[in-house]
């Protein structure tokens, strides 16, 4: 029983983080047309953020700037 609820809850959490990465996947192919090498690289980092945090960067940012803040150095 107790495994069960810790498998469901599991189950819900990795349900929200795909439905998070679907969303900024969205934003970005959106904005900008395509999900290419370099705004694939960020989105793991943009992950970190909550939506309410990273909704207005990836809407507001430049491509340039969204690299320049995510990305790995």
């Amino acid at each position: 029983m107790m495994m069960s609820l810790f498998l469901k809850k599991v189950n819900r959490e990795k349900a929200k983080q795909e439905g998070k990465r679907l969303v900024v996947e969205n934003l970005l192919q959106v904005r900008f047309g395509s999900l290419d090498k370099e705004l694939q690289a960020i989105i793991e980092s943009v992950l970190a953020l909550l939506p309410e945090e990273f909704t207005p960067l990836l809407m507001q940012l430049s491509r340039e700037e969204l690299i320049a803040k995510f990305g790995r150095h």
